[in-house]
């Protein structure tokens, strides 16, 4: 192919940065906007965390549950990264949540306490979080679909689930997104004036904290002050400049319509839309984000053509990132003009690969993120890019004993 139908000129990415910040600031103001804004009713405490929590996260595939101590400076995590079991079971015909909730406590059992703690749940699937910290299930999503619990609480049932079944009793539960967890990891160190959780792997999203006057969609009779985190489900955006190939991969997708920004740029779709650029050429079935960087690290033994659209999706891909961070960073800025220092908690397979003839992934999203801040004079604004092991799993201890 002689031309790159995938460049983006800064031009373009700075449409796209104002195009995202324009949606956030609707999607603050209007229930079901395109970027959904959803408010999470927990306020994290950001220093004096102490004691322990019993943390679940339930994911795409696997679910993790672990016990999370602050009583030292650094969280600690018992067992080492948590017990992990692959729950692909939920996305059997018929699964039901009595079948869901003994799976959960079956790895409960083993955890040893001596004492009542409450419980922190990262529940990685659309909900409507509610005052107090539990959630409402909107809908699954990943291939999961039980019925009987969509539009009901997701903690409660849980929680009298347990305390029927465990003589040492739990004292609460509060319910997040996994993106939440992220952006609540980055809390402990609280050097930063401004904090964003973002997720690059499979699917994106990004979460941050919003002045309570600044939602306006909140009802007023909550009282509500101070910054609330907002789970942004970001990947729903509609980007202005996606191709001819996107609206394909769109079409095939089975969600037409939807979720166009996690298309363009997370690892589920990447290999469709290398596979959407050749329709009349034979690709195995499974083509994700690692199947593509294989092709950029292996060039040899891939023609040349994958080679160079590989790239220019991988590169698009990060540069849509960059203007989306650059997007909610002027948004965060018009709200307090003192933000310096932005902490970045980023989580995903595809953030964090690497591409062996090239730059990473997560050096692109820096690089044009520096380029765009200087061409919105946001040059006195520094990013501080984190990765943290277990991330979710902290965070969620942190929502638990907060």
């Amino acid at each position: 192919m002689e031309k790159n139908i995938f460049k983006l000129d800064n031009e373009q990415l700075k449409e796209i940065a104002r195009s995202f910040k324009a949606k956030v600031e609707k999607g603050l103001s209007t229930e079901n906007a395109e970027i959904q804004c959803i408010p999470t009713f927990i306020t994290p405490k950001a220093s004096s965390i102490n004691g322990k929590s019993l943390v679940l996260d339930l994911g795409g595939t696997n679910y993790r549950v672990a016990l999370v101590d602050f009583s030292k400076s650094t969280p600690t995590i018992h067992p080492n990264n948590g017990w992990k079991k692959d729950m692909s079971v939920m996305k059997s015909p018929g699964y039901t949540r009595e079948e869901l909730f003994k799976e959960l406590a079956d790895m409960i059992i083993g955890i040893k306490r001596e004492k009542e703690m409450p419980i922190g749940y990262c529940f990685s699937y659309p909900t409507e979080s509610v005052p107090g910290g539990d959630a409402k299930l909107l809908r699954w999503t990943k291939g999961v679909d039980i019925k009987e619990m969509i539009g009901e609480f997701i903690g409660k049932p849980l929680l009298d689930y347990l305390n029927e079944r465990n003589k040492i009793k739990f004292t609460d539960i509060k319910v997040l997104n996994d993106t939440v967890a992220s952006l609540f990891a980055g809390l402990t160190d609280n050097s930063y004036d401004a904090y964003i959780g973002l997720i690059v792997g499979t699917g994106t999203n990004m979460a941050t904290f919003i002045p309570a006057e600044k939602i306006k969609k909140l009802n007023p009779e909550l009282g509500i002050k101070g910054l609330i985190p907002v789970n942004l489900e970001s990947g729903n955006f509609h980007p202005p400049f996606l191709t001819a190939v996107d609206n394909t991969v769109d079409v095939i997708s089975g969600n037409s319509g939807k979720q166009r920004f996690e298309k363009a740029v997370s690892g589920m779709y990447l290999g469709d839309i290398l596979k959407a650029t050749f329709p009349l050429e034979e690709f195995e079935g499974k083509f994700d984000a690692q199947k593509l960087t294989a092709i950029m690290n292996y060039p040899d033994i891939y023609k040349d053509v994958y080679v160079q659209v590989a790239q220019w999706i991988y590169n698009r891909s990060a540069q849509l990132v960059a203007a989306s961070l650059t997007g909610l960073a002027m948004l965060l800025k018009s709200y307090n003009k003192d933000i310096r220092k932005i902490c970045l908690v980023a989580e995903g397979s595809l953030f964090w690969s690497e591409h062996s003839k090239g730059q990473d992934y997560n050096v692109i999203v820096m690089e044009k993120l520096r380029e765009l801040f200087k061409l919105f004079d946001l040059e006195d604004v520094e990013v501080d890019v984190k990765s943290m092991n277990n991330a979710n799993l902290i965070g969620t201890g942190i929502a638990a004993l907060s």
